[in-house]
């Protein structure tokens, strides 16, 4: 597996070593020694998550606050994703900043998103179904959103015709509002 760093160094890109012939493929989906040795600290994921979108569809930007913040490591089984990681943590020096990356069947890359960070991610293909492992169960009481077109943010979204984002994504926070990480 090899591990990419990127400009945000809590964030990291899991990038697996694939095996293919005329059969098809192989590749190891998830090792728990390379996965702690890469962020440097013992995780435990309780929950699996899987959902499908179709092109345009927008989710997020979602987290989910202390005591019950999630880690969540995303992938993409069938079809592309634009996923981004934004910094919701005060006290630290990439507070706001974000990182933005493509997940796809085809490249099979992971993205961690530590606790402390936003989520979300826009579907690039005609669908997509995206998982993801979360270190913390789901508590309404305890999430956040922050409106996807921050522009505080500037999140670069791809352009793609008939964007669709949930009532209640629309209604997010705006980042100087939401309730974030000290």
């Amino acid at each position: 597996m090899n591990v990419i760093d990127t400009e945000i160094p809590e964030v990291k890109i899991f990038e697996p070593k694939v095996f293919g012939d005329e059969r098809g493929f192989f590749f190891e989906s998830f090792s728990q020694k390379v996965f702690e040795s890469a962020i440097g600290k013992k995780v435990e994921f309780v929950q699996d998550n899987h959902s499908k979108s179709v092109r345009g569809v927008l989710r997020g930007l979602h987290y989910q606050l202390p005591p019950m913040a999630q880690g969540k490591l995303v992938r993409v089984v069938q079809g592309e994703v634009f996923d981004v990681a934004v910094d919701i943590r005060k006290s630290s020096p990439t507070f706001g900043k974000w990182v933005g990356v493509n997940l796809s069947a085809e490249n099979k890359r992971q993205l961690w998103v530590p606790e402390g960070f936003a989520h979300g991610f826009l579907t690039l293909s005609e669908t997509a179904e995206f998982l993801y492992k979360t270190t913390n169960f789901y508590s309404q009481s305890h999430e956040g959103a922050i409106i996807w077109n921050d522009q505080a943010l500037r999140i670069s979204w791809p352009a793609v015709a008939n964007m669709t984002v949930s009532q209640k994504d629309q209604l997010a926070r705006s980042f100087d509002q939401a309730n974030l990480f000290s």
